[in-house]
């Protein structure tokens, strides 16, 4: 993150045990933004490995109100060369094992959360519209696979994602 003028860093503990690494704070372009190496400091924690609940909590209970999650995926659509940005507007799940929500336990109500819409039209729109301001092409729409990891997929296992729409795939777009 070579244009984040870092401020501080500061390490969240969590109901949800501990992020990946310390929250960075600091800005880009003027803005406030906080950083956190989903895969560790030293990019040691594997996909399936991530404490996806507490980065997420930590990044909320900082005040960030919206997060843009970078990554590699690989790509079943041959219009998507490598080093193409996408935007990807749905999500297909293959994970399993790992929490995916805040609404468990024994005082816990039960909570069924809308995801016919799993990314934020709004913040897609504003990167979408951020980079065509500057030049850079994005891909605005395509169904993103996610993967357990940490291996990559067999041939088979990228065909059954093809057939069921996926264009992309990756291991850290859920949960």
């Amino acid at each position: 993150l070579a244009n984040l003028e870092v401020s501080h860093q500061q390490a969240v503990r969590t109901p949800y045990g501990e992020p990946s690494a310390a929250l960075t704070f600091g800005r880009i372009g003027g803005r406030p933004a906080v950083f956190l190496a989903r895969h560790g400091d030293r990019h040691s924690i594997p996909p399936h490995q991530v404490n996806y609940r507490a980065n997420i909590w930590a990044l909320s209970e900082s005040g960030v109100l919206g997060i843009v999650s970078v990554a590699a995926v690989g790509s079943i659509r041959a219009d998507l060369k490598p080093g193409d940005l996408v935007l990807p507007d749905q999500i297909i799940d293959y994970t399993w094992g790992r929490p995916s929500t805040f609404h468990e336990g024994p005082d816990a109500a039960v909570t069924h959360v809308d995801f016919t819409e799993p990314y934020d039209r709004r913040l897609r729109r504003r990167l979408r519209d951020a980079a065509a301001a500057i030049g850079v092409t994005v891909s605005d729409s395509a169904v993103y696979a996610a993967t357990q990891g940490p291996r990559l997929e067999s041939a088979a296992e990228i065909n059954r994602h093809e057939r069921d729409g996926a264009e992309v795939v990756g291991m850290t777009g859920m949960p």
